[in-house]
């Protein structure tokens, strides 16, 4: 009978994989590392730094400024005087269409009586 011809990798050389793979992730971060550092030696890179401060600090002048202009309460304020004036105009739209449903009312109520004066109806099944 054969025996097993393929070998099963030793404990020594999967120590061995394991050691190489560590020393190869270790020279890309030394790598990546080195070249990190030589972009942010580099003058653009400086000058980018630079912008993004002087942007960072523009803008926080700039929200410093809103925030003691007072803009919140201003906005507020309008926003609170737009509410009570679309209220009053709500309410005053409603008693303008309450007028209008009564004058409508009327009318239609006087062109009744016309017609029925007209027509000499004195029928009304209502008071029958």
């Amino acid at each position: 009978m054969e025996e097993n011809t393929k070998k099963e990798p030793s404990e020594s050389e999967k120590d061995g994989l394991l050691d190489k793979a560590k020393k190869l992730m270790d020279k890309a971060d030394d790598f990546i590392d080195e070249k990190v550092d030589e972009i942010k030696r580099t003058e653009a890179f400086k000058k980018v730094a630079d912008s993004l401060d002087k942007a960072g600090d523009f803008l926080e002048d700039k929200v410093e400024d809103i925030k003691q202009s007072g803009m919140k309460e201003k906005l507020e304020s309008l926003a609170d005087k737009t509410e009570d004036k679309a209220e009053e105009t709500l309410s005053k739209l409603k008693e303008f269409g309450k007028k209008v449903a009564d004058k409508t009312a009327d009318k239609l109520e006087d062109i009744a009586e016309n017609i029925k004066k007209k027509t000499g109806g004195d029928e009304n099944p209502e008071k029958a």
